[in-house]
């Protein structure tokens, strides 16, 4: 299996990495590479900020499309900020109990909201 890097900052055209709509941009990169059949690195190198935003379309909606097996043998990360590991892990933990099952997480959030 061949395996690609997407450089974010190339991506996107920034060192931050803040916006969903360049969140987005990496998504549908990796989700091609996904189609057919490639490995993918994702490279933060030269990224100063990273946004939960950004992450959940980049990394997140992965999980809608991909089974969680599949995204942790397919890809990787590189040259990613301590704080940047801790956001993309929160976001990807959210993301599987997210798409594992929506409408029992938009009960909690109503009943949380509710209260």
């Amino acid at each position: 299996m061949k395996n690609i890097t997407i450089n974010i900052a190339n991506t996107i055209g920034d060192v931050y990495g803040v916006e969903a709509e360049d969140g987005q941009k990496v998504f549908e990169l990796i989700a091609k590479a996904f189609s057919d059949k490639k490995k993918v690195t994702l490279s933060f190198q030269n990224i100063e900020m990273l946004t939960t935003a950004f992450l959940n379309t980049a990394v997140g909606q992965l999980y809608k499309d991909f089974p969680e097996d599949y995204i942790k043998e397919n890809l990787k990360v590189s040259e990613i900020s301590e704080s940047g590991k801790v956001s993309l892990k929160r976001v990807v933990d959210t993301a599987k109990l997210y798409y594992r099952d929506p409408e029992a997480l938009r009960r909690s959030i109503d009943e949380i909201i509710e209260d």
